[in-house]
């Protein structure tokens, strides 16, 4: 299976900002994007003009990057996106925030997306109390993620009973003491915290 295998904040600073692909680091002053704050490789530095094109282009790259999926599925959810009712954008950004590896890092169970497709793939989630090893599911209003029985008693996940749960979107549910998220609801664009110019990416895809 192709994936990106290069060091991931090459991706941030090439995109000018924080997507939060490395947990916690991306909270320290150890982030690149913060100490450098400059484009990757030799020419990183130098001013360069970015038209229509290029400006298309960098929201599709970033939305990709955000959620670590490369080009062939990027496509696949724009054309879903397209043969739903409403505005094709949104339609998209929903359809990306319901992969089962974004919901278990919205919930906390994984520092950052990465960490929790890896959750996913080695079987430490349940959906409807149903092993789904799938990082790409895409859950629905109603589902009920869990971790198996197991990994629950895992240090880090003792933490989340005991401490202070992170704050999750009104689209989700958490319930800390039993370390169970509910689907509520299906995410709107304003639930979404994500910098991302989705128009531009509906016309790049469109020309």
């Amino acid at each position: 299976m192709a994936r990106y295998t290069d060091a991931v904040c090459r991706q941030c600073r090439r995109e000018n900002q924080k997507l939060f692909l490395k947990g916690d680091r991306c909270y320290s002053e150890k982030c690149p994007v913060t100490k450098r704050g400059t484009a990757p490789g030799q020419h990183g530095s130098g001013r360069k003009k970015t038209g229509e094109y290029g400006l298309q282009l960098r929201e599709k790259q970033k939305a990709k990057r955000t959620y670590g999926v490369l080009e062939k599925q990027f496509r696949h959810y724009f054309e879903l996106a397209e043969r739903e009712k409403g505005v094709t954008g949104e339609n998209m950004l929903a359809l990306l925030e319901r992969r089962l590896d974004n919901v278990v890092y919205r919930v906390g169970f994984g520092a950052s997306r990465a960490q929790s497709r890896q959750l996913v793939n080695h079987g430490h989630i349940r959906v409807n109390g149903k092993r789904v090893d799938i990082a790409s599911f895409i859950v629905k209003p109603g589902d009920v993620i869990t971790l198996r029985e197991k990994t629950q008693e895992m240090d880090v996940f003792k933490a989340m009973r005991e401490g202070s749960s992170k704050l999750v979107p009104a689209w989700l549910s958490f319930d800390a003491a039993n370390l169970t998220a509910t689907v509520v609801s299906i995410p709107k664009r304003e639930e979404i915290d994500l910098a991302i110019a989705e128009h531009l990416i509906v016309e790049l895809y469109s020309k």
